[in-house]
């Protein structure tokens, strides 16, 4: 009998190693193997404990250690114990659950995330395997075909990245793996690393046979200490499984994989930024062109892509591109992995086909706001992302209905807002935020995001009400047009949008 425990670091910080302990100690004598799975993603559950049953996994949750010696004299270890109030019945027939479409977190919180024998079962290499019988080309023109875009917030066509980087003339390529998640309310890219590395190995993998790479980079941010102990220890088992190193599979692909971890900077998140890190520089944006695709890392020509896009390939590979695009809206085909955040009742992470709403996701998935009150705005895309009142959550959570209200979905992430929120004070928040992550390459954005602090602080406090919104407007202009990267270029989204839909909290 089998009973999982998540090993993910949001159950850990809840007491999830206790749990688990407990129920080892327990079980002790009984023929009971205590599993350390990945999260499901109904963060407000976890601790979430499954057990393994003929009906499928029945979950409990959340459960503190105090609890587990109840649960089990209940029946917990046989899919018992419900009049329990912990018990939940089938994990999968969960309302949160039963609204996913799973593809890129197929695995996750299913599987042993360090076992590679989990994941061959699950239908691990699949796609890369299937990547082997057809030409690098053929491989870039799936990933077309199949209509994914980055994840990491700009959207850009992750094949047409690809296709830039096969035709390039080099004897040297790199795959890099953006995991430097700084971005507010965003959290899938730990997720996916804690609960199902090998997804990002095998995606990574595929992208170094399509573009002629030999080597690759993840940069992972050091505050995941946990993603990168689980990643580094997949690479060890993949390694001695034959899927990274020379003649990947028994094939002629030879190809390696490489962890570092960066410091801390929200600016490296930029992915010229990122390479400017990674060859041991400080991180600062670099001027384009030349893009990376043609002179990235070291300046050669380079893949850099973030993890749920690289994760999502070998799905794309293993069932065809017409599979994935059958999902999604427009041109946001496929799935998402949205994560909802901050003041909600129930958050955690939703995969689900692009054209859900927003209204579905923070008020029925995500149950509204966790006082109580009434939801008053929302932020989407991280710190850059703009705010958004309850009148738009009507809004399909796609990359052009987004950009066409102004707005933009980025990664995925969902920060909930009730209604004691001053917007005036987020708008602040988001020149400071800014003015402290910039990496000072350009003025616009290390001068603009000051000026833009005092300029709000005047508007406030009720000096030249009119004039200095006016100011604002303009330096907002300046700051999107002169700016060099998203940091300084996306700042004025949030800012404008807390004037445009709050504007009485402007108010002395």
């Amino acid at each position: 009998m089998k009973v999982f425990v998540p090993r993910d670091a949001a159950a850990r910080s809840v007491r999830a190693d206790e749990v688990a302990e407990r129920i080892a100690a327990v079980a002790a004598g009984a023929d009971v193997d205590v599993v350390r799975n990945g999260s499901r993603g109904m963060l407000w559950l976890e601790p979430l404990v499954e057990v393994e049953t003929a009906e499928g996994r029945v979950g409990y949750g959340p459960v503190a250690p105090e609890d587990i010696d109840g649960l089990v004299a209940a029946g917990m270890l046989t899919g018992g114990a419900r009049s329990e109030g912990a018990y939940l019945g089938l994990v999968d027939e969960l309302p949160w659950m039963k609204r996913q479409q799973r593809l890129t977190f197929a695995r996750v919180g299913v599987v042993d995330p360090r076992s590679a024998d989990d994941f061959a079962q699950y239908e691990g290499n699949q796609g890369l395997k299937q990547a082997l019988t057809m030409s690098p080309a053929d491989v870039v023109e799936e990933v077309v075909n199949s209509g994914l875009r980055g994840r990491g917030g700009a959207g850009f066509p992750t094949g047409i990245k690809w296709r830039t980087v096969l035709g390039a003339e080099s004897d040297l390529k790199f795959v890099c793996c953006n995991a430097d998640e700084g971005d507010s309310g965003t959290f899938a890219d730990r997720m996916l690393i804690e609960g199902d590395p090998f997804a990002l190995i095998e995606g990574m993998t595929i992208a170094a046979y399509a573009v002629g790479a030999t080597e690759g980079y993840v940069y992972l941010r050091s505050e995941y200490p946990d993603a990168i102990e689980t990643l580094n220890a997949a690479i060890v088992t993949a390694r001695e499984r034959g899927w990274l190193g020379p003649n990947i599979l028994g094939s002629e692909l030879s190809f390696d994989l490489h962890v570092r971890v960066g410091a801390g900077a929200y600016i490296c998140g930029e992915e010229t930024s990122m390479l400017e890190s990674l060859e041991g520089k400080r991180g600062m944006v670099r001027a384009k062109p030349p893009i990376p695709a043609l002179e990235g890392l070291f300046g050669r020509p380079t893949v850099v892509n973030n993890v749920l896009s690289l994760a999502t390939v070998p799905t794309i590979l293993a069932n065809g591109a017409a599979a994935y695009a059958a999902y999604g809206m427009g041109r946001s085909l496929g799935t998402n992995v949205f994560q909802l955040g901050g003041n909600v009742a129930r958050g955690g992470i939703v995969e689900t086909a692009f054209g859900i709403t927003l209204g579905e996701l923070v008020q029925e998935l995500g149950g509204g706001a966790a006082s109580g009150r009434p939801v008053r705005a929302v932020q989407v895309g991280g710190p850059l992302g703009a705010y958004l009142p309850v009148e738009q959550f009507d809004l399909p959570m796609d990359y052009e209905s987004f950009a066409a209200a102004g707005a933009m979905v980025g990664h995925g992430g969902i920060v909930v807002f009730d209604e004691t929120v001053d917007m005036a004070a987020m708008a602040r928040f988001a020149f400071e935020f800014c003015a402290e992550e910039s990496c000072g390459k350009c003025t616009p954005c290390r001068v603009g995001a000051v000026r833009g602090v005092e300029t709000i602080d005047r508007i406030t406090a009720g000096v030249d009400r009119d004039k200095n919104l006016v100011l604002l407007d303009d330096l907002c202009d300046l700051m999107t047009d002169g700016s060099l990267c998203a940091m300084g270029g996306l700042t004025p989204l949030p800012v404008r949008s807390a004037v445009r839909h709050f504007g009485e909290d402007f108010q002395a």
